[in-house]
């Protein structure tokens, strides 16, 4: 059986093409995660400390030692714009 030579450009392209797209799409999601990992199954306390982090630091992905929190740190939870239910 003869092989469609013709047909392997357009399969070449389109492989190519996925494969740039996935190569992109891992380098943005990366790129906004400071070169790590996305975070996949969160359960609520990360969440929570995902939360925490982004107030002290600005990233939810940046992690402070600093043992004083910053200025309207203890202002800035959620808590208190929540309307009660």
């Amino acid at each position: 059986m003869p092989v469609p030579w013709e047909a392997l450009i357009p399969f070449g392209l389109v492989t190519a093409m996925f494969g740039a797209a996935g190569t992109l799409l891992n380098v943005s999601k990366r790129a906004q995660n400071q070169g790590k990992a996305p975070r996949y199954h969160v359960d609520s306390w990360e969440e929570m400390m995902m939360d925490r982090d982004r107030r002290l630091t600005g990233h939810a992905r940046k992690q402070t030692s600093d043992p004083q929190a910053p200025e309207g740190f203890d202002t800035s939870s959620v808590w208190y714009t929540e309307r009660a239910q």
